[in-house]
C-alpha cells in the first residue's frame, strides 16, 4: 500500500484514550515520504467544521473539493498530530495542494511552541 504525503485517507482512530479523536474519519498525511523506516505515517485528523473552531489557531478550515475528497466543510486539527500504523488506513479519498500542506506543517510546528518559525529547505 502506497500512502504518501499530502494525501487524505479514511483512517480508523480506535481505540482511543481520554480526549483523543476517535472513529473512522479523514486524516491528512503530513510526514515526508523519505522519513521513517517503520510502517507508520504521521497524520492530522480532519473533522466537521464548527464555528467555535474559528478562534483556535491550530484548526485550519478546509472546503470540500473533488481534489481532497471531502463532502462538507471540515477542519484539520493540527494539535492532534499522530504517528499511526498503515494498518489503520482504509482508503485514499484525495489530496491537498502544496500551499495547504505547508500551512499545516507551519501550524503543527506552532503547537509545539508558538515562537517557532519554519523555512523551506532543500538540504534534507
Amino acid at each position: 500500500m502506497s500512502i504518501e504525503q499530502a494525501e487524505v485517507w479514511l483512517v480508523t482512530f480506535y481505540p482511543t484514550v481520554g480526549q483523543e479523536i476517535g472513529k473512522t474519519r479523514p486524516a491528512l498525511v503530513i510526514n515526508d515520504d523519505r522519513v521513517g523506516k517503520l510502517k507508520l505515517r504521521t497524520v492530522v485528523p480532519i473533522t466537521d467544521w464548527k464555528d467555535a473552531y474559528a478562534h483556535y489557531p491550530w484548526m485550519i478550515q478546509i472546503a470540500p473539493h473533488s481534489d481532497n475528497g471531502l463532502s462538507k466543510v471540515s477542519v484539520i486539527d493540527c494539535f492532534q498530530v499522530k504517528n499511526i500504523s498503515i494498518e489503520r488506513f482504509e482508503r485514499r479519498i484525495g489530496a491537498v495542494d502544496a500551499a495547504l500542506l505547508f500551512k499545516v506543517h507551519t501550524t503543527t510546528l506552532k503547537t509545539f511552541n508558538p515562537l517557532y518559525k519554519i523555512a523551506a529547505r532543500e538540504d534534507f
